[in-house]
């Protein structure tokens, strides 16, 4: 069969960050409504709540705000994931919080993001929670970033305000990673600039919010050039019609392959060639990052769960120990005494974390040393050796064979999220 074609560019992750009473849930629900993604009932329970707080109009910022503490509070504390979809794309959000307390669920939530919207109110400019978001969205990796500020509306559409907080947040944006930074003048309570351009910005010649998302090129978010596969299953049927039948079952985290390509299996080292590229489909002759597959081989090799296949020749580091930055996720602190495992990928090995290098005051940016125990949404550098060596790359290189997970060896619970540097 001919090579089923797969456009990962239909779907857009994307979060939303900002401090508290800037506007996150309005902007998204000011995107939901406009372009028609939700439901009558939705808008109508939405009214209702509306009118019982004697508000006039709709409050739009009630379609994300799900929780009832939320609600009560006029704040988001939880990763509130909304799901729509227009003819050109479909979108993925979460709105992360913005308190410091809630660090860990903006890492969460941005972990997996191709894009950010950081939201700044234009009457306070750019505010430590501003410069903290925009850290942790380039600490996880997320390629784009949008500077949303909103609430044009109450300083008279201003352009002069607009540029200076333009110019502000660029000089402190320098010293990080984005591959692109966009700024947009929107009002979300007003709609300008959101989905329709309104009539209130003529001044502004880039794209409106929803264009922007719409159009935004993340094709290239994937790393096209190292193959990675991560074996998550070995298949072995058994039946009569299968007998001989040895898949390896997985998701191709980064690169492509085709058949007749000569692969080697980590850490053994063991070497084979490409038989067959299975998939629900049918079958490929050509495979790439992110389709999960079926591999056949050419030799019949000992390969299990966790076992990595790369391409033969290609540059690739096994390691037990290498640094890292984590976000410590669990209320009991780090304890460097104690045995954890490291779940990478689709393997899960012993290990402890040997050293604090630094922490990372996220308001400030600051490195701070001397530290012997992280606490709950701590982001630090640590040192971390493991029993057996893992394939890894920089999380800046790969972000799915470059991040891991700390579980506690005694709870299992997950405790903290890591990025290989």
């Amino acid at each position: 069969m001919n090579r089923i074609e797969f456009d990962q560019s239909e779907l857009l992750r994307f979060i939303t960050a900002g401090s508290v009473d800037d506007g996150k849930s309005t902007l998204i629900g000011r995107l939901l409504h406009d372009s028609k993604a939700i439901f009558e009932d939705q808008l109508a329970a939405v009214e209702r709540t509306t009118r019982r707080r004697g508000i006039n109009g709709v409050d739009l910022s009630l379609l994300t705000d799900g929780l009832v503490a939320e609600r009560e509070q006029g704040i988001t504390i939880d990763v509130a994931y909304r799901y729509f979809s227009t003819p050109k794309r479909k979108f993925i959000i979460a709105d992360t919080p913005g308190h410091e307390q809630y660090t860990r669920n903006m890492v969460t939530g941005a972990s997996t993001a191709n894009l950010a919207v950081i939201l700044i109110d234009v009457r306070n400019g750019v505010v430590t929670q501003s410069r903290r978001h925009a850290y942790i969205a380039s600490l996880v990796g997320i390629p784009h970033l949008v500077v949303a500020v909103n609430k044009m509306d109450l300083v008279s559409y201003s352009s002069d305000v607009f540029g200076e907080i333009r110019e502000e947040f660029g000089r402190f944006a320098a010293g990080l990673s984005f591959r692109n930074i966009i700024y947009i003048p929107v009002s979300a309570l007003k709609g300008d600039m959101v989905v329709d351009r309104g009539e209130n910005l003529p001044w502004y010649g880039g794209p409106a919010l929803m264009e922007l998302l719409e159009n935004i090129n993340i094709d290239h978010d994937l790393n096209p050039d190292d193959f990675r596969f991560p074996v998550q299953w070995v298949c072995r049927p058994g039946t009569d019609e299968h007998h001989d039948f040895r898949g390896y079952m997985g998701r191709i985290e980064s690169g492509a392959l085709t058949v007749g390509d000569p692969i080697a299996v980590l850490p053994s080292g063991r070497s084979s060639r490409i038989k067959q590229i299975l998939t629900l489909e049918g079958e490929l002759t050509r495979a790439f990052a992110p389709q999960s597959v079926t591999l056949l081989l050419e030799d019949d090799i000992d390969i299990s769960r966790g076992d990595m296949i790369v391409r033969s020749g290609d540059s690739v580091s096994m390691a037990n120990q290498f640094d890292a930055d984590i976000c410590w996720l669990s209320e009991q602190p780090l304890d460097l005494r104690r045995k954890y495992a490291i779940k990478h990928t689709t393997k899960t090995a012993k290990a402890f974390i040997s050293q604090i290098q630094y922490r990372v005051d996220v308001n400030t940016l600051q490195h701070i040393n001397g530290i012997s125990q992280l606490q709950m949404n701590d982001i630090a550098r640590v040192g971390i050796k493991v029993q057996q060596p893992l394939v890894i790359d920089s999380y800046a290189r790969n972000r799915a064979t470059g991040s891991f997970i700390v579980i506690d060896d005694a709870s299992h619970s997950t405790v903290a999220a890591g990025m290989i540097v």
